[in-house]
């Protein structure tokens, strides 16, 4: 029996130039998986990109990208540094900014001259015609090329609509005003339609500026990410101690690491002693010992001591890179209503073009040459009045009111995309450290045993010994009381005992700081009220240290990360609006489980890796429900980016606040709450103009089409046309403004 052999294929992305609504994303979908050798192609919009599997035997990138350049568009095969693409993106919006402006700033004097001065100067046709023609020739110059680039294929998207409509009325106006006689002598005024012309291309780029400038934030979250890994490595091999760059290590070598220095690969400790801050995975501000045998992971930091590790995975396998993978694939969407929209256009618009084509016919055969005029006209009339102005700015003139309204409330929103999404939220995650707590370890507790040495006196011995250690337990202690403007001394001997505590004499006492154990073991007697706080603060998931002489314990400390005060309020308005509250957290159980039950969260999950945090979103979005992820660090990309909606803390990472859709500038999470209701309003304001936009095109195209004329003898002429159309587009505009009321 043959065996047959399966094609290789090819996973690429690529980024894509061009693309200026959803059914340009299909378009390029559709054309890539025709071609032969191509198994799937997949447009992620947002993104810009497209993910091609091919079989590079069948078919080289070098093809793809010509396919994609026959309709109109680009794709970027050579590879691109983060800046460069960012540059060429900033480019390119620079370029749509400038052209909407120029447009704006001809089409109102055309739109004035046109609709209230068109008969006062004889030069007026003259002059609209020269304003007009750089906003038709120039600035619209994209609509026309993308139409006749879908043309060529036998393709109609938004373009086609915009360029027939727009061409159609500026030759009609330029023949009128180069040869008026031709309608004068049939007893008829030779109309012209400039401001309809230079006021439907001055709206359409506006929305698409707006779109554009939403779409084009997301790549910097990358940028952040990637900066996490150092560009030079410190190695020993035969030769020596090398410095060498990221990319040259191997798996197998020892790395050097010197206090400060910031993890390049994943691997296992050999040599030396130190703490690491591991936030970026965890998210927990307590830096972790690390001794021979434990894992260090790409991106960390190294605190204070020097050491040695052997490299068990580089480059693209550290976790940090899976991190940055799970991001660039999870980022950017379509956004859910924006897809409606491009759906029913892709129905619109070559309806519409029948429906036009049908006009001029029926014109032309009931009428005969006595209807030349009026079939142009109607025609011209149905072609302008359908023009999607409306229904181009249904969705931007929402999300920018929307977007505004979150931001004078505190609720700063990225993209489109989150802001509709939100409406549907039904669970919520929130990280623990930095979202639900304060994300720093501090003395949260207190309580001194009676003694015979001034308390203040015993404060500042205690704040001289904390003084003295790096521990970060310690750290927080010294912070707590320098604070107060405690004073440190020098003490004649000090000494740090591993996994106990430290020691130190001042005025020849000898005074410990530690836990209960280094107490037991130096025989010093513990007070029972003492005692019994300790067991309380640590059944509240608290890190306790005893302070004693040489003979009892004089004090207990609790140091923790402490509940922020509205985050039980927040959670209960997240439930009050209806939405399941899950909490995620890299700490213990014993820890998760204190703080769920005091800030009244019913579901939690401890100890878990960013990985696991993204997994359980997944799992969550298995079962149906829309999840939103609140979260602060950069441990919290990954499930940031893999959720539906995502929301960062505004005192957060930069690298969560970039990947994020929404970030909330107060850290309340009673904004949570608040982010939903708004999206769940902006929502409801954007059908209602997507329904008065198509409702419009519903009553006034038969009307344009002459519908009426037969039983009334209305023919509705293209300028009453053009000033109904900039009446649909007003009113999509004033029901957008209506948001500016809502209360939150």
């Amino acid at each position: 029996m043959a065996t047959v052999k399966e094609p290789k294929l090819t996973k690429s992305t690529f980024p894509v130039e061009g693309m200026t609504c959803a059914s340009c994303a299909s378009s390029i979908e559709s054309m890539l998986r025709a071609k032969e050798g191509v198994q799937d192609a997949n447009v992620n919009f947002a993104g810009k990109t497209v993910q091609v599997a091919y079989e590079p035997d069948a078919i080289t990138p070098v093809q793809l990208r010509e396919t994609v350049q026959e309709i109109g568009f680009d794709i970027l095969i050579e590879q691109k540094t983060q800046e460069e693409l960012e540059e060429r993106q900033a480019t390119a919006l620079s370029a749509l900014r400038r052209k909407t402006i120029v447009a704006g700033v001809l089409a109102l004097p055309v739109f004035i001259l046109g609709m209230f001065f068109h008969d006062t100067f004889a030069w007026g046709n003259w002059a609209m015609l020269l304003l007009t023609a750089p906003v038709l020739l120039w600035a619209g110059q994209r609509f026309f090329v993308g139409a006749w680039a879908q043309a060529k294929h036998f393709r109609a998207n938004m373009d086609t609509l915009v360029a027939l409509s727009t061409g159609i009325a500026f030759l009609f106006s330029l023949f009128n005003t180069l040869y008026p006689q031709f309608f004068l002598s049939r007893g008829l005024m030779p109309h012209v339609y400039y401001e309809a012309v230079a006021v439907i291309i001055a709206f359409i780029l506006l929305g698409k500026y707006l779109e554009e400038n939403a779409k084009d934030r997301s790549s910097s979250a990358i940028k952040k990410l990637m900066g996490l890994q150092p560009k030079t490595v410190r190695v020993v091999r035969n030769e020596g101690e090398l410095e060498i760059k990221i990319e040259e290590v191997q798996v197998g070598d020892r790395v050097l690491l010197l206090p400060g220095d910031r993890v390049p690969v994943d691997g296992e400790v050999v040599a030396g002693t130190t703490y690491v801050d591991e936030s970026m995975l965890s998210g927990e501000p307590l830096p972790v010992q690390k001794q021979p045998g434990d894992m260090l992971f790409a991106g960390t930091i190294n605190q204070k001591g020097s050491l040695q590790l052997i490299a068990q995975k580089t480059g693209g396998e550290t976790m940090l890179a899976h991190i940055i993978r799970m991001v660039q694939e999870a980022q950017g969407s379509k956004a859910p209503v924006q897809k409606l929209v491009d759906k029913i256009a892709g129905i619109f618009v070559p309806v519409v073009l029948v429906i036009a084509v049908l006009t001029l016919v029926a014109w032309l055969v009931f009428g005969g040459e006595a209807y030349l005029s009026e079939a142009l006209l109607s025609t011209i009339s149905v072609l302008v009045i359908a023009c999607p102005c409306a229904l181009g700015l249904a969705t931007p003139t929402a999300i920018m009111v929307g977007v505004g309204r979150g931001a004078e409330n505190g609720i700063l929103i990225k993209d489109a995309e989150s802001l509709e999404r939100a409406h549907k939220v039904e669970a919520v995650i929130l990280d623990k450290t930095g979202t639900i707590t304060r994300g720093k370890p501090s003395v949260t507790d207190v309580v001194w045993a009676d003694q015979q040495v001034p308390q203040e006196q015993l404060e500042q011995l205690f704040f001289s010994m904390e003084a003295q250690s790096e521990h970060p337990i310690a750290q927080a202690i010294y912070a707590y009381y320098k604070e107060q403007g405690q004073q440190a001394r020098q003490p004649a001997y000090f000494s740090s005992l591993t996994g106990l505590g430290i020691e130190a004499e001042f005025g020849g006492v000898r005074y410990f700081s530690g836990n209960e154990k280094l107490l037991r073991q130096q025989h010093i007697q513990l007070p029972e009220h003492l005692l019994q706080a300790a067991r309380q603060l640590q059944e509240d998931a608290k890190t306790v240290i005893f302070f004693a002489d040489s003979t009892q314990a004089l004090a207990v400390f609790a140091v923790s990360d402490p509940v922020k005060p509205e985050a039980a309020a927040g959670i209960k308005a997240m439930q009050e609006a209806g939405l399941e509250v899950y909490m995620l957290t890299g700490d213990n159980e014993q820890t998760a489980a204190a703080v769920a039950r005091q800030v009244g969260v019913a579901h939690y999950q401890a100890e878990l890796l960013p990985n696991d945090k993204a997994e359980f979103v997944k799992k969550l979005q298995a079962e149906g429900k829309m999840v939103a992820m609140v979260g602060d660090g950069i441990n919290d990309a990954q499930a940031l980016a893999t959720a539906d909606v995502s929301i960062a803390m505004g005192q957060g990472t930069d690298v969560a606040m970039d990947v994020a859709g929404i970030t909330l500038m107060r850290s309340d999470l009673t904004q949570v709450a608040n982010a939903v209701k708004l999206s769940r309003a902006t929502v409801q304001t954007i059908r209602q103009n997507l329904f008065w936009a198509f409702f419009y095109n519903v009553i006034c195209i038969p009307v344009a089409a002459g519908l009426l004329f037969p039983f009334t003898g209305f023919l509705l002429n293209p300028m009453i046309a053009g000033a109904a159309m900039a009446l649909s587009s007003v009113s999509v505009v004033g029901n957008s403004l209506r948001l500016r009321a809502k209360r939150l």
